[in-house]
């Protein structure tokens, strides 16, 4: 590939495509380098961290995903250089607000959260957020629609604390629906519709997928409205459908037509894998076949129908992997049976501690998209943005990724 690099208002470029800005010879020593891609808009990532050469292709899918994808062609040795210590970042020149993409994300630093429901999740989530999220929280919002939740809420939560330390934990305020996006984190925990304990079969979080989606498409266009530029969190189910229902809803305008002017792709995703992959460690704990799962064993894809347990990435079974991922499945639906809607494990592992994961810039199990869909893997936010880990990935494992994301692809 041929590769030019460029000075455009500070910002150093390196793309394969000449542009009409200051050209330089070689990459500066130092600083931040963005890579400069073209793909449509809403396709894929707009903007991510290079970890390897292999990012800078504007392909994505399961190569993304795979430690042993190839590399586009040979690199200049500057480039490869400063992509070996973590300088280089990608942003997609196609997008009509390519600019925005070329300031840098902020540095680590606490944040203030809102969270919008005080459900079974909702409330679950908040007590988790609030006991562990000191060292990343400024504060939490909290907002529900039904009177009184909210001040009960601020009254519970703000009477946990320590009796040396009564500052210990972040405070806790009741915020309005007009006040929602004043924040650096949106937590969508809000749902329609949540099937009852009777429900003991099927694909309980598809079932509510057409209320919540118009639901969550409401806030999206909200946030397009407030021009809002933090991070857009959906916890409620079914997560990945309901992440890309709200990116699209936000980039449409009044005729319904995509203009690009709402959310970017890295702005939102979606918190539902953590409590899949806590499960699959849950089951691998109870029976010795699945042992390897704990040392280097991974989930992919969705909450629900088309998740995916590798049992190794070392040592993949796909028999045991198979096995191991519909009793992770099943987990919810086990749980159901006792007489319990299962809501703990999902608010706490997939919600509180993974958030929180996230916003330490730790790797967690969250969604992010890829290839146009809400794909959940093992990622985290660095100072160049999304970082997806990359294992090696036997062609069975890809090819069960590969049709899942087809699966994801499907619904409307």
């Amino acid at each position: 590939m041929t590769t030019e690099y460029y000075n455009y208002k500070g910002t150093t470029l390196c793309t394969d495509t000449p542009l009409p800005y200051e050209k330089i010879s070689s990459l500066p020593g130092t600083g931040e380098v963005v890579y400069l891609f073209r793909r449509a808009p809403l396709t894929g990532r707009d903007s991510f961290a290079v970890t390897s050469p292999a990012d800078l292709t504007a392909l994505e899918g399961v190569d993304t995903l795979d430690a042993n994808a190839p590399a586009p062609g040979a690199l200049p040795a500057d480039l490869s250089a400063a992509i070996a210590a973590g300088r280089v970042r990608a942003a997609n020149a196609a997008h009509p607000r390519w600019e925005e993409l070329l300031t840098p994300p902020a540095g680590r630093r606490r944040l203030r959260l809102h969270l919008l429901a005080l459900g079974d999740v909702g409330s679950t989530l908040a007590i988790g957020l609030r006991l562990l999220g000191a060292d990343a929280l400024t504060g939490i919002g909290i907002c529900d629609v039904r009177p009184g939740v909210a001040p009960r809420w601020e009254f519970e939560l703000n009477q946990i604390a320590l009796p040396g330390d009564p500052d210990a934990f972040p405070p806790v305020e009741v915020v309005d629906a007009d006040h929602i996006f004043d924040c650096d984190v949106f937590l969508f925990c809000a749902s329609l519709f949540v099937p009852d304990t009777e429900v003991k079969s099927g694909d309980v979080r598809m079932a509510q997928y057409e209320k919540n989606k118009g639901l969550v498409s409401l806030y999206a266009r909200m946030a397009r409205d407030r021009h809002y530029r933090g991070l857009f969190c959906v916890v409620s189910d079914p997560v990945d459908p309901l992440c890309r229902a709200a990116l699209l809803a936000s980039n449409r305008n009044e005729a319904g037509e995509l203009d690009y002017r709402g959310l970017f792709p890295h702005q939102v995703r979606g918190f539902g894998l953590g409590v899949m992959n806590a499960r699959a460690a849950y089951y691998a704990k109870k029976e010795g076949r699945f042992a390897d799962f704990l040392v280097d064993g991974r989930t992919f894809g969705p909450h629900g129908e088309g998740l995916i347990v590798a049992n190794s990435v070392s040592r993949y079974d796909n028999g045991l992997s198979v096995e191991l991922t519909e009793m992770t499945k099943r987990a919810n639906l086990a749980l159901r049976e006792l007489g319990y809607k299962p809501y703990v494990a999902p608010a706490l592992s997939s919600g509180a501690l993974s958030v929180l994961l996230c916003l330490r810039g730790e790797w967690h199990c969250s969604s992010v998209f890829l290839n146009g869909v809400f794909f959940g893997v093992r990622n985290r936010l660095t100072a160049r943005g999304i970082e997806i880990e990359r294992v090696p990935l036997a062609e069975e494992l890809r090819t069960r990724i590969l049709e899942t994301m087809d699966q994801l692809k499907s619904i409307d």
